[in-house]
């Protein structure tokens, strides 16, 4: 309990690190975590910093290390994590590491460059024979389907593109063949036919399936096309065309043979490819899972040592005594622990003078740790987001593991959602272990990391539901009423008592819609329900007035309760360990003593002078001329007046006394206003008292909300005629819960959720909290482990 009640006592170290441990040294204190480092060189640049050099060296090795893992992930190959966390890198295997990662870098760079080579090559061999394939059937294409141009006479039995055809026109044929995107065809032809001025001939057919993109890689829909035109200069137009659409152009063979030949080729080149690239990719796979197995353990390594590069550069070089200077926070504690860590490293290092600390007075304040577990950190992250506590300052997540599921739950009071909300967080708490709810999702996440939250809440809502006696909105009778209805029936007594009580009879019955227990009449009232509300409270009339008034007492109660508590543990922070100087004990007393009598002073004060003027006139004997009361009808306000400003001339000091002595004084009743005052004046400076009304005003709401919800569906339901209900009740069920789960469980918990923080951090807190300080935050390297498959993704 002290360590979560208040924040640990801290000191401040100074580190004398030889040069040849300081690596080993911070390595040791870095898998502990004890100290947190003050930088003693922020005049300095970042690239005027001594490590700067082997900073430099680990961002490099993680450049590396990411392409591995880049290379890893394209090629499915998973990517192992080991359970424990390797330690940083002896600075003698550094160079060694930084050799074998740079070299099978460019080992698998040269083999990618050449597997995408290859695959290159394929591709392009793959479209050709393609190319070949699609336009063999251009060239016996009928005349039918071919477009009519002036520029060419119609030849009758012969193909537009026959060989014979072309010779007796005497014109010197030449032909273009590729592929062109299918997003492109159209204007591809219609720039061909503007710029050819009708001298060329575009045919063109779509392939069957997509191609990948051997430049790009994007997997597209291509248009195999052939183009026939005259003369050279048209020719050198349409390759400059063909060249701006970024179509794939290959060569057209000129006769049948040539074209079979070609053919054979390509088989046999794509044969080679094929046989090539598999074992290229079979060897690049050895390679990169053979670096699967070790890349875990080297990005934790170079992170780590990039780590302890950067608190050596927060440290100051002793030139003299040739060794680093070091300033940290270290809890007192754990000094006997910061002790065998440099103990530790210098072993490792095996050096002759080991390294060493001592502490030192400052003035300064220290950062504030607050040690918490799984079950606790959730309480705490919520006491820190309102502000880190001060040091030495009393810690509210300790009473916030109570009151915070506590305050919710009255306002979230209901067995059944209560327990919904228990058994789901019971479930994350029994999976706690399970990868996938850590590095699940961000919603999923908070839910897991509040899980403990949660399940407080969820076991007090259940415990304030059987308070309420709210189970979806509906009673329980447990223990049976306390309330006997047959008890009003007027046959059950005698004729005297008929005479003297209001019975009911058949009539009374008849004519009323509305009936009223007498607790007088003997047998109705039998005694308290055991826990909680009576379950009768559910089928009355007035139960909404009846929770309204209890409600609001409660919550009054309540928050007078919560914020005088938080009021008395502000006491706690005024108690010192050790002086500040000498004598504070017996001056502490002093003024608490001149506080209590202070107390008396406050409530007796303003009645004891009103007395004293009333005496001072008729019992004193003295002249007190100037007094008077300003108002008649209260006697609390007087004011100092010159009797010359009462009445004219001088009065003589007998007419004041009459005047005086005529008002009735009474002291037991000035006494008590005083009192009422004060304590309203106190009431009034904790003005956050109303605020907790609130708490009133959401537990009316989510029993309304929840009884709207079963009048308008479940009752509904039940309600239907036995032939078709059990029809209906499944989906009048299914539709209960859903809204039940989205509107009452989500929607309400989370206002819930969010007014029990603000009841906590306004009106509890602040009277006490002040959350200045600064969080403690050691250098551990134990953290980095778990940042490698979010920095690798």
């Amino acid at each position: 309990m002290g360590s979560l009640f208040r924040s640990e006592t801290m000191c401040l170290a100074q580190l004398f690190l030889q040069s040849g441990t300081a690596y080993e040294c911070l390595s040791a204190l870095g898998e502990k975590g004890l100290v947190q480092f003050r930088d003693l060189n922020q005049n300095v640049s970042s690239f005027q910093r001594k490590f700067v050099g082997e900073v430099k060296r680990c961002e490099e090795l993680e450049r590396i290390l990411a392409y591995l893992v880049q290379e890893i992930n394209r090629a499915d190959i998973p990517l192992p994590e080991g359970e424990t966390s390797p330690p940083a890198p002896p600075l003698k295997q550094v160079l060694e590491m930084q050799e074998q990662l740079q070299k099978l870098e460019a080992e698998l760079r040269e083999v990618t460059k050449n597997k995408e080579r290859l695959r290159k090559n394929l591709l392009e061999l793959t479209e050709y024979t393609h190319v070949l394939r699609v336009s063999k059937a251009f060239v016996r294409r009928d005349m039918q389907f071919e477009p009519t141009y002036e520029e060419f006479p119609p030849l009758e039995n012969d193909s537009l593109l026959d060989y014979s055809c072309m010779q007796r026109l005497g014109a010197k044929l030449g032909f273009v063949s590729g592929l062109i995107n299918q997003g492109k065809a159209e204007a591809f032809g219609k720039t061909l036919w503007r710029a050819c001025r009708g001298h060329s001939i575009v045919t063109h057919a779509e392939l069957e399936g997509p191609l990948e993109d051997p430049e790009t890689g994007e997997v597209i829909k291509w248009y195999v096309f052939l183009i026939s035109f005259w003369g050279e200069q048209i020719g050198h137009k349409v390759k400059k065309i063909c060249d701006c659409y970024h179509c794939h152009v290959y060569p057209y063979p000129n006769t049948a043979e040539e074209r079979r030949e070609i053919q054979e080729g390509l088989n046999t080149r794509i044969q080679d490819l094929y046989t090539v690239l598999h074992k290229t990719e079979d060897y690049l796979r050895q390679v990169l899972c053979k670096a699967a197995e070790s890349v875990y353990s080297r990005v934790i390594q170079v992170k780590k040592m990039k780590a302890i590069y950067h608190m050596l550069n927060m440290c100051s070089f002793d030139v003299t005594n040739k060794c680093l200077i070091a300033e940290v926070w270290c809890p007192e504690a754990d000094l006997h622990e910061l002790r065998l860590a440099l103990e530790e490293g210098s072993r490792q290092s095996g050096a002759s003078i080991p390294s060493f600390m001592n502490t030192i007075p400052t003035k300064e304040t220290p950062p504030t740790l607050i040690r918490t577990n799984k079950f606790t950190e959730g309480f705490q992250n919520i006491v820190d987001a309102y502000g880190v506590g001060s040091y030495r300052e009393v810690n509210p997540a300790l009473f916030t593991i109570i009151t915070f599921p506590f305050l919710f739950a009255v306002m979230f009071g209901d067995l059944g959602h209560g327990f919904v909300m228990f058994l789901f967080a019971l479930l994350l708490v029994l999976n706690e272990d399970h990868p996938r709810l850590s590095q699940s999702q961000e919603i999923v996440r908070m839910f897991f990391n509040g899980r403990y939250i949660l399940l407080l809440m969820g076991l007090f809502s259940v415990y304030t539901g059987l308070i309420y006696n709210d189970c979806f909105s509906k009673s329980l009778n447990l223990f049976g009423s306390g309330w006997n209805v047959s008890a009003m029936y007027s046959s059950g007594h005698s004729p005297a008592e008929q005479r003297k009580m209001m019975l009911w009879n058949d009539s009374v019955i008849r004519h009323n819609r509305v009936l009223q227990l007498d607790p007088s009449v003997p047998g109705v009232f039998r005694g308290p329900y055991p826990l909680g509300i009576d379950p009768i409270w559910n089928l009355a009339t007035n139960r909404l007035t009846f929770l309204n008034s209890f409600k609001m007492k409660m919550s009054v109660i309540l928050g007078i309760t919560h914020m005088t508590f938080g009021v008395i543990l502000g006491i706690f922070n005024h108690f010192d360990t050790g002086g500040l100087y000498p004598g504070q004990e017996h001056i502490q007393r002093l003024l608490l003593v001149i506080t209590a009598l202070s107390v008396p002073v406050l409530f007796l004060g303003k009645p004891l002078f009103l007395l004293w003027l009333h005496r001072g006139r008729s019992c004193f004997g003295v002249s007190r001329s100037g007094y008077t009361l300003v108002r008649k009808d209260s006697e609390e306000e007087v004011s100092l007046l010159g009797s010359q400003d009462i009445e004219e001339g001088n009065n003589q000091m007998e007419d004041g006394c009459r005047e005086v002595t005529c008002e009735e004084f009474n002291f037991g009743e000035i006494l008590m206003t005083q009192v009422i005052h004060s304590i309203e004046y106190c009431l009034g400076c904790i003005s956050n008292t109303a605020s907790y009304l609130r708490l009133w005003a959401l537990s009316l709401a989510h029993a309304q909300l929840s009884d709207v919800l079963w009048a308008m569906l479940m009752r509904v339901g039940l309600r239907v005629d036995t032939t078709y209900g059990v029809l209906l009740l499944l989906p009048v069920i299914a539709l209960f819960a859903v809204l039940t789960i989205f509107i009452l469980l989500i929607m309400e918990g989370l206002s819930a959720f969010l007014h029990a923080i603000r009841l906590h951090w306004v009106e509890f807190q602040n009277k006490f909290y002040v959350g200045a300080g600064t969080k403690f935050v050691p250098f551990s390297l134990r953290l980095l482990s778990s940042k490698f498959s979010d920095d690798m993704a």
